[in-house]
């Protein structure tokens, strides 16, 4: 058996042992098409890519043989970068401003297909970060599904790295309960299941399934 489906089966055991059905993104980037297409025959289904001409060259032809996978884009998208990225991409995972989410709209109207999208939030304020703070949510909801008709499903977050994980993720868990979101991205390959504790529905893991990046 191939180490990377032996890696995602441990995971699954984990999920299993708390009763989770939490969707494992199996995060390939930088990772060539004969890592990743182990795991597409042995039926994984969601993979997440962080950049956009990485993800054409990757997964193109992979996608039209392989009709299941759900493709998420997990990095930060240029605006000039929409257009290439629907299609191909089912989930977007880093909505952070007003004049991507309109990019979004005017071209999944052009070409009659709707991502599902979640909103990244800045959790921590840091400045370094992108993401939508916790007190203009509310308003760029309102902005992104009435006014653009976004498919917003849920919010997603990358913590500080201040060993206050846990904070960050409960705190996001609430947030996402009171706008009545469905879905939650959070947790990577060092803490899914602090993530998975605390409601993640997504959690975005490479490291542990693919191995260290050179």
């Amino acid at each position: 058996m191939h180490n990377t489906i032996e890696n995602i089966l441990a995971i699954k055991e984990e999920l299993n042992l708390i009763n989770s059905a939490t969707n494992i993104i199996a995060v390939s980037k930088t990772f060539d098409a004969s890592k990743i297409k182990p795991l597409v025959n042995f039926g994984h289904i969601h993979f997440g890519e962080n950049k956009v001409q990485e993800a054409i060259d990757k997964w193109t032809d992979l996608k039209k043989l392989n009709e299941d996978i759900k493709l998420h884009l997990i990095g930060k998208l240029q605006t000039n970068k929409v257009k290439f990225c629907l299609p191909l991409f089912d989930y977007i995972h880093s909505l952070d401003n007003l004049k991507l989410a309109e990019k979004i709209s005017s071209q999944q109207t052009k070409l009659n297909f709707k991502p599902k999208i979640f909103v990244q939030v800045n959790i921590g304020n840091e400045i370094q970060k992108n993401g939508i703070s916790v007190g203009e949510l509310d308003f760029f909801l309102q902005e992104c599904k009435t006014n653009l008709d976004l498919n917003i499903i849920g919010l997603m977050c990358i913590p500080p790295d201040d060993g206050n994980t846990k904070k960050y993720f409960e705190e996001m868990h609430q947030i996402n309960k009171k706008l009545d979101l469905k879905e939650l991205s959070m947790g990577m390959s060092s803490d899914y299941m602090e993530a998975i504790n605390n409601g993640a529905t997504f959690i975005r893991v490479g490291s542990r399934i693919f191995g260290e990046r050179t």
